[in-house]
C-alpha cells in the first residue's frame, strides 16, 4: 500500500492562529490585537461595495486592469509592474513560490512577520531568522547572514510586530548588498501611516532585484476583504503573473479597492487619527511604567519586565473585555503588541494597564 505524502518542509509549518474577538463570558469586548482600522472602510467604499450587487453574476476580469490603473494613478506607478493579489500574503507566497525552493534559504529578520517562516517551509526552502538591533532590522547582520543559497530576504518596513522602522538608505544598502541571484521583498503593509513615505517603490527602480508589496486591510480597512498588490520590475512581474490564478480576485474585491484607493481623504484622515491616539497611548503606557519602541505603524509593541507580567496583563485585560496580542511567538515574550484603536478604546486600554500595574506590584506602578 503506497504512502501518500506532502512535500518537503509542509509539515514543519504550524498552523496559523489569528487574533481573537471574543473573550468567554464578557461582553463588551475591545478587540485590539489584529491591527485593524477602527474607523472601518470610507463611505465612499461602502457605496462601491453595494454597486457592486449588480455584477454578482459576472466573472471579473483576469488582468486587473482597472484597479492597476487606479494604484498606479495615486502612486505615481507604472500599471504594467504592478500585480494584485489576495491580500499582501498572496503576492508574498507568488514571490516564494516562483523564486525558492528545496536547498535554499529564505532570510527574514528575527521578530519578523510569522508568514515569511511559513512560506519558506510551503516550498521546502530554509527559514533562516537574523538577529535584530533593539528590535530594528539589522542590515549588517542580514547581509553577513547571505550565502549562495540566500534566495528570498524577506524585511517588514514599518515592521510587525515591533512598529520599527529602518529608513530609504539603510534598505537601498540592503537591496544593493545582496548576493547574485537573490531577491529583496519589502513588505510595506504599514506604508500608509508613514506620511510621504512611498513603500519602497524608489527602491524599485532601477534595480531589478526588489520588489515591494502593500495592503489594504490596513489603513483602507478593507480587511476582511483580503486585496494587496505588488510593484516590481516587470521581468519580476511576468514570472509571478504565470503561478497567479487568473479570477484570484472577485468583482467586488477589485471594484471596491480601486474605489478605496482613489479615496485619499480617509487614508490621510485614517491616518492623522491614528498617529494623534498612537502618540497618546505611547505615552499614557510610559507613565504607567510601561515602555514602548517608537511606533512607525498602528499599533505598539507595550514591553513588559519578563513574560510573567505580560501574560498577568493580557489575562487582566481580557477580564476587561479587551483583547491585545502575545508575540511570543516572534521571540518577545514579555510585549503585548496593541492596536491603535479609536480614542474611546485607547483610553480604556490604558486605563486598565495602569490599574493592572497597580495590583501586580502591589500599590506600585
Amino acid at each position: 500500500m503506497s504512502v501518500i505524502s506532502p512535500q518537503p518542509g509542509i509539515m514543519d509549518i504550524e498552523l496559523y492562529v489569528g487574533g481573537k474577538s471574543t473573550v468567554e463570558g464578557v461582553t463588551d469586548v475591545v478587540k485590539l490585537s489584529s491591527n485593524e482600522n477602527p474607523h472601518g472602510a470610507s463611505d465612499v467604499v461602502k457605496v462601491a461595495h453595494a454597486k457592486t450587487a449588480h455584477n454578482l453574476h459576472r466573472y471579473p476580469g483576469t488582468d486587473h486592469a482597472n484597479l492597476r490603473k487606479a494604484i498606479a494613478d495615486v502612486h505615481g506607478l507604472d500599471a504594467e509592474r504592478i500585480i494584485c493579489g489576495a491580500g499582501s500574503d498572496e503576492v508574498l507566497q507568488f514571490v516564494t513560490q516562483c523564486f525558492a525552493g528545496v536547498g535554499d534559504e529564505i532570510l527574514y529578520p528575527e521578530h519578523g512577520f510569522s508568514m515569511y517562516s511559513i512560506l519558506a517551509k510551503m516550498v521546502g526552502a530554509t527559514p533562516i531568522a537574523v538577529p535584530e538591533r533593539e528590535r530594528t532590522v539589522d542590515v549588517d547582520a542580514i547581509l553577513a547572514a547571505c550565502t549562495d543559497k540566500t534566495r528570498i530576504v524577506f524585511i517588514a518596513n514599518p515592521g510587525n510586530p515591533t512598529g520599527t522602522m529602518i529608513g530609504g538608505n539603510e534598505v537601498a544598502r540592503l537591496a544593493d548588498g545582496l548576493p547574485g541571484g537573490a531577491i529583496l521583498v519589502h513588505d510595506g503593509a504599514y506604508t500608509e501611516y508613514v506620511e510621504g513615505f512611498d513603500g519602497g517603490a524608489s527602491l524599485v527602480e532601477g534595480r531589478d532585484n526588489v520588489i515591494m508589496t502593500r495592503t489594504f486591510s490596513k489603513v483602507y480597512g478593507l480587511g476582511g476583504l483580503r486585496v494587496g498588490w505588488g510593484y516590481a520590475p516587470k521581468e519580476i512581474i511576468d514570472v509571478l503573473n504565470r503561478v497567479r490564478q487568473p479570477f484570484n480576485l472577485s468583482t467586488i474585491q477589485l471594484e471596491v479597492a480601486e474605489a478605496a484607493v482613489r479615496d485619499q481623504e480617509w487614508v490621510a484622515k485614517a491616518r492623522a487619527e491614528n498617529t494623534r491616539m498612537r502618540g497618546w497611548l505611547a505615552e499614557a503606557l510610559a507613565e504607567n511604567g510601561v515602555p514602548s519602541d517608537t511606533s512607525t505603524a498602528n499599533f505598539i509593541l507595550a514591553r513588559f519586565a519578563d513574560q510573567a507580567e505580560a501574560e498577568a496583563c493580557d489575562n487582566f485585560l481580557k477580564s476587561e473585555g479587551l483583547i491585545v496580542r502575545r508575540v511570543t511567538g516572534y521571540g518577545l515574550p514579555n510585549c503585548l503588541r496593541i492596536t491603535v484603536g479609536d480614542e474611546p478604546s485607547c483610553r480604556r486600554v490604558a486605563h486598565a494597564i495602569g490599574n493592572f500595574k497597580v495590583a501586580y506590584h502591589g500599590g506600585a506602578k
